[in-house]
């Protein structure tokens, strides 16, 4: 969720900086936009389709966990020449080292949940090492938890009407994407427009 308020208010923060500097809104092509579409697809069946994620064991679960994050990995390096892709690509291999630290879910502890729940810890009902409902987090104590400063620890304001845990690698995907349309707002050229005056001087001297 906290990359859809990226998405939303990165969009439109670079809508409103084309609009004031009266450019063009272009966002840049990007490349194997289909690497992103492709590891949605183990997330969707994994966590958000009702059926399967009912049914689906914890090993799947974190398959399809791992497997999209290093989807989206590649996708990122494939496009960390645009601004903002450096982050996200940072964000998203630390996700992908507490997950695999934590065999392959994403660790949050009981203090957290009960935050995001508004319960006391007692009151939970969820047997500790064992996944959260069908979500993506595995429910584990912090001294168990291996590289915990990386795990589900961060909550939203308690204004905003969805509540979620997430994570610094969350933060940093989150910042690579506002990054990236901020930028747009701000005129694009394409990696080879942006070489072409270096290669026409290089002819001229010539």
């Amino acid at each position: 969720m906290i990359l859809v308020y990226a998405l939303i208010l990165g969009f439109v923060a670079g809508a409103v900086r084309a609009w004031v500097a009266r450019r063009p809104y272009t966002v840049p092509e990007l490349q194997y936009l289909w690497l992103a579409g492709l590891a949605f697809i183990p997330q969707w069946v994994a966590f958000f389709l009702p059926y399967t994620r009912n049914h689906i064991s914890r090993t799947g679960a974190a398959v399809a966990l791992v497997s999209s994050q290093v989807l989206l990995l590649l996708f990122a390096w494939r496009n960390r020449e645009h601004k903002g892709f450096w982050l996200l690509g940072a964000g998203l291999l630390l996700n992908l080292l507490v997950i695999g630290a934590n065999g392959g879910l994403m660790p949050v502890s009981p203090e957290t949940v009960a935050r995001l729940h508004g319960v006391d810890v007692s009151a939970l009902e969820i047997p500790v090492g064992s996944r959260v409902g069908t979500s993506k987090d595995v429910l584990l104590p912090t001294t168990e938890t291996h590289l915990e400063w990386l795990a589900d620890r961060f909550l939203l304001p308690s204004w905003v009407p969805y509540r979620v845990a997430f994570s610094l690698g969350d933060v940093l995907i989150a910042l690579g994407v506002l990054v990236f349309f901020w930028q747009a707002g701000g005129g694009y050229s394409s990696p080879a427009e942006s070489q072409a005056p270096v290669m026409a001087e290089h002819r001229s001297e010539k």
